[in-house]
């Protein structure tokens, strides 16, 4: 009976960590690049480039 009740303890202790780690995006965060009127971002350079017309 000990063993069912330590492993009942430790599947409650755990839970709440276990949750919360499936929801964390730490470091997996993307943010939209914008450009300046008049220019657009070129993928290659990684910079905002004049658009030429």
């Amino acid at each position: 009976m000990n063993i069912k009740l330590v492993a009942v303890t430790l599947a409650f202790a755990l839970a709440p960590v276990l949750a919360s780690a499936q929801g964390c995006s730490m470091g997996k965060e993307q943010q939209a690049m914008t450009c300046a009127e008049g220019s657009n971002f070129d993928h290659a350079t990684g910079t905002c480039m004049p658009v030429s017309t």
